[in-house]
């Protein structure tokens, strides 16, 4: 988990990060983006700040071109807001998961139709033999 004071402080970047793209950041470049994580290491030195951009690979590309460019006046930003000894450096990553989702609701989607099928197939299905191959204690064996 971590330290529990860069927890905060983490959730606090991300306030200030998101605050930032929505206020200060005029990059016609900018997507819509969302954060959707920060996360710093142990020592609180380096924070790694997660996105999602809404559309195409073209947004995506013209979005990270634009965070890195503001990366120091954001970085700027978070420690003049934070007032902290050092302030973290600031690295941004494209968040996989939109992608991851669609993933697994086509994998989820392949398995209920596989399951339908075996249930359209178990519905007209037989038995082999009888019914109930089991031996009952209130029947009379039969002679062979």
């Amino acid at each position: 988990m971590g330290n529990p004071r860069y927890v905060k402080v983490a959730e606090q970047i991300k306030v200030i990060v998101a605050e930032l793209l929505e206020r200060r950041i005029k990059d016609p470049r900018l997507g819509f983006v969302t954060i959707t994580d920060v996360r710093l290491t142990g020592d609180g030195r380096e924070g790694t700040v997660f996105y999602t951009v809404l559309g195409d690979e073209q947004a995506r590309d013209d979005t990270a071109a634009a965070l890195s460019s503001a990366k120091g006046l954001i970085r700027s930003t978070v420690g003049k807001q934070l007032g902290m000894k050092f302030t973290p450096t600031i690295d941004f990553v494209l968040d996989a998961v939109p992608e991851t989702a669609a993933q697994i609701t086509d994998a989820l989607a392949r398995a209920k139709a596989a399951d339908e099928a075996v249930a359209a197939q178990a519905a007209t299905a037989s038995y082999a033999g009888e019914a109930d191959p089991y031996k009952h204690p209130d029947e009379e064996p039969s002679e062979d």
